[in-house]
Order: C-alpha cells, then structure tokens, then sequence
C-alpha cells in the first residue's frame, strides 16, 4: 500500500516515510534509508522520516547518529503522540543500550512500561540492560515477565532475530539476557 501510495503522489512525504518504514520492516535498510530521505527532501521537518533514519541508524552500527536523528524528530514534532508508541520509545531505549548506556536504557525502557505496562519486548530488553549492570534479581524479574506475556514472542525474538537486526547486536542483547538469567 505505500508503494502504492507513492505511485499516486510522488511528491507525498508521508507516503515515502511510510514506505520506508516497510522497508525498514523487510529489512532493507538502504531502501528504508532511500526512503526516508525522499521524505526529507520534500519536507525536511517531517518527524515520522527523522525517525525512519533513526531506526535505520540504529541497525546499521550507528546508534550514536540515530539517536540524534530521533532527537531531532522529537524537536520537530514533540507532541505527535505517534511518536510516544511502544515501538518508538523502544527504539530510544535500544540506541541507549547499544551506546553501553545501560542506566539510560533502563530509564528509557521504564518510561515507556509507565505508559504501556504489557509491552513484553520492552521487558526483554530492561532485562537485558540490568543484566548488564549486574542487577540480577531486577533483571531476573524483568525476563519472567517479558517470557510470561509473550512467550512465543520471546523465543522468536532470542533464536530467529528480526531481518532488520545485524548478528552483533543481536548477540550483545543475548549476552545481556544471559546475565540476567536466561538459560540460552
């Protein structure tokens, strides 16, 4: 559909931002990145495209420039409450992580559990990120509940990573879910 969408109206910015967001998805993160950028150039204070790049910074060994991207679509639109999505503060709490900023990754991730108390991927990653401060009993208890409400989620997630996801950081979130207890 957002092919199809951009067939209709090239020059739509929000067209390509979404396009580049099912790139993002399939894991073509050049196309995403294609995309997003399209996006930019027809409208350089589109937030949703700052984003786009964000994610596609991320994923791409570059989480220091993805969080900037992401700052920057919060100054450009910080009230679009699409932003504050389970996904998108994910993604601010995954750049902290793959920073090593585990102490931000927590803050992130228990900011984004205040606002959305069943998100079992945010779960998975505040385990990961206490495990990787030595708060095991925190991270132990954050690990039970990310496998109790999506089991099925959790185990994909641990032994298929998504198309987006590089090998290395899929494996530093592994190493970080071992220290927290996670017999894998």
């Amino acid at each position: 559909m957002a092919r199809q969408a951009v067939a209709l109206d090239p020059d739509n910015s929000d067209a390509h931002s979404c396009l580049s967001r099912s790139l993002f998805l399939r894991g073509d993160l050049k196309g995403s990145r294609a995309e997003a950028e399209r996006a930019l150039a027809l409208c350089p204070n589109l937030a949703s495209a700052h984003w786009r790049i964000g994610d596609v910074l991320l994923f791409s060994s570059k989480p220091k420039e993805a969080l900037a991207a992401i700052e920057t679509a919060l100054r450009f639109d910080p009230r679009d409450t699409s932003m504050f999505l389970p996904s998108e503060l994910l993604v601010l709490a995954i750049g902290r992580y793959f920073c090593q900023e585990y102490e931000a990754a927590v803050e992130a991730l228990q900011r984004a559990l205040r606002s959305y108390p069943e998100f079992p991927n945010a779960y998975r990653w505040l385990a990961a990120a206490l495990g990787e401060l030595g708060h095991i009993g925190e991270a132990r208890t954050a690990l039970d509940k990310a496998i109790a409400l999506a089991p099925a989620s959790f185990e994909m997630y641990v032994h298929s990573p998504p198309p987006w996801f590089r090998p290395e950081d899929h494996a530093h979130m592994l190493e970080g879910l071992r220290k927290a207890g996670w017999p894998g």
